[in-house]
């Protein structure tokens, strides 16, 4: 089994690291035709706009959408969030090509600029379910968007605080969906969607493979659904043994 990582831009190697350490080949994915030969996909964190601008020039956004409706698990993390909204706001002059099929509502750079970046715990109940370990997960987010609205098919994994110095209030056109998520002092920051998986913040830039854990068991539940007869290898299934969370953050 591999999984591909859109290797445009960003942090992509990071991710195929933790990959490795949950004991799964990460490919990297720079062409439309190399999507063939994976189960899963990672878009990860980068620069959405310079990321959008080489995935157009490579055409992959035809054979990106077509992996997307076919029902492969695809996770998006920061940039790879906004690339699966059905609509982000707060974007560039001239916006930016999106994937879609994430029934959302993203904000581009909810939470400020580069240097406003931040590390939460955050509450995830759901990845604590599935994968054990500690209650909370430590999000590195890097000038990271934040999910204002979702679709009643989307479930919710993890809100953080809304800091008021860090949350955007440069676009008039989501004023009111702000002041509402202001007044609830929560923001979404991770989110599931049949085969899609969305987190605001960055998994890659940390110690803890849960999410990466997670991400694969929605692989083996899509082969399972599309086959009975398939399973994960007993060498791919080492992510289900419950390991340490006591390392520290990785220092890039």
């Amino acid at each position: 089994m591999a999984i591909g990582v859109l290797a445009l831009q960003g942090s992509f190697n990071e991710h195929i690291a933790a990959l490795k350490r949950v004991g799964v080949k990460g490919e990297q994915i720079r062409k439309p035709e190399q999507l063939q030969n994976v189960s899963g996909l990672i878009i990860p964190g980068g620069e959405s706009t310079t990321m959008a601008k080489l995935a157009e020039y490579h055409n992959l956004f035809p054979a990106l959408r077509e992996f997307v409706k076919m029902g492969k698990p695809v996770w998006g993390t920061c940039a790879g969030l906004i690339f699966l909204a059905d609509k982000a706001i707060g974007q560039k002059t001239g916006g930016q090509e999106l994937i879609g099929g994430l029934n959302c509502t993203v904000h581009r750079n909810f939470f400020g600029s580069q240097i406003q970046s931040f590390e939460a715990e955050i509450s995830v109940p759901e990845i604590v379910a599935k994968e054990g370990g500690p209650p909370s997960f430590r999000g590195v987010f890097i000038r990271a968007p934040g999910i204002l609205e979702v679709g009643p098919e989307v479930q919710v994994l993890a809100e953080v605080p809304v800091p008021s110095d860090k949350a955007a209030k440069s676009d008039p056109a989501v004023e009111n969906v702000e002041e509402n998520a202001a007044s609830e002092q929560k923001v979404i920051v991770a989110v599931k969607q049949g085969n899609l998986l969305a987190t605001a913040f960055h998994p890659e830039l940390t110690a803890d493979t849960r999410w990466h854990s997670y991400f694969l068991k929605m692989l083996s539940e899509t082969n399972q659904e599309a086959s009975s007869s398939t399973s994960l290898s007993s060498e791919n299934l080492s992510f289900c043994e419950p390991p340490k969370y006591d390392l520290p953050i990785f220092q890039q």
